[in-house]
């Protein structure tokens, strides 16, 4: 089932009408494809962009992500946020919340901002870019993967999970449906996503190493999630953008 492949009839036919979805076979990227149409105007809230094979694929912090054809669900969408602009950080979390509840079956933990953990090892990743009046997110997700073609050793997949019984169809289905109650119910003005995130944490309450974009770095507890989606510590740092470790 894991092979099954994508078919853009059967997934707009079960998300909501708020989502339309496209696919192509191969591109360089769909999260650059997907900000050159919203640049455009050719790109609108709720367009979404799917493909079997990225030769570019982007990852947070200007990095990579790779993954041989057919192996990983690769998508990224468009929404346009009425919440104030401040609280944008939060959209990205709520996105990695959205995959974890969808892959809670596995009991899936958020590493912060939003990296997808199965038993401490990286199942999916997400990358979020503000574009005119609102934000594309990008969404890969290691599917058919095996050991031998994880990107890295601290990766895994549902093959290696041994999770065989949903497609990247059903799955694209379910994550949508579930960010779209999410992301509205806190665009509306609700902060219930913040127990939600805390309750699939693996970082909140843990000792950490943060690795900041400029090389420093700093180590202290994890305790809360700002308004602004930081990462506050113990010792009262918010923290926007950074490698996390976390220590045992």
């Amino acid at each position: 089932m894991l092979s099954e492949p994508l078919d853009i009839s059967i997934i707009n036919a079960k998300v909501r009408e708020y989502w339309r979805v496209n696919m192509v076979e191969v591109t360089t990227s769909t999260q650059s494809d997907l900000v050159k149409l919203v640049r455009s105007a050719k790109a609108h809230a709720g367009d979404v962009l799917t493909a079997d094979y990225q030769s570019s694929g982007r990852g947070r912090l200007s990095r990579s992500f790779d993954a041989p054809a057919g192996t990983a669900l690769l998508f990224s969408f468009y929404i346009t946020p009425v919440r104030s602009r401040q609280d944008w950080g939060w959209i990205s979390l709520i996105a990695g919340a959205s995959v974890a509840q969808v892959l809670s079956h596995l009991n899936a933990e958020v590493k912060w901002p939003n990296d997808i953990l199965i038993k401490n090892k990286k199942i999916s990743g997400i990358i979020a870019e503000a574009i005119e009046e609102g934000i594309v997110i990008g969404i890969g997700i290691n599917v058919g993967m095996k050991e031998s073609e994880l990107p890295v050793p601290s990766a895994t997949s549902l093959l290696i999970q041994g999770a065989i019984e949903k497609e990247r169809n059903q799955i694209l289905i379910e994550f949508l449906n579930t960010f779209y109650i999410n992301f509205t119910t806190w665009d509306r003005g609700s902060d219930e996503m913040r127990a939600i995130y805390r309750g699939l944490s693996a970082t909140i309450g843990r000792p950490v190493r943060i690795e900041y974009p400029n090389g420093h770095f700093e180590v202290g507890t994890a305790v809360a999630i700002s308004n602004a989606g930081e990462l506050v510590l113990d010792a009262g740092t918010h923290v926007q953008a950074g490698d996390i470790t976390h220590l045992r």
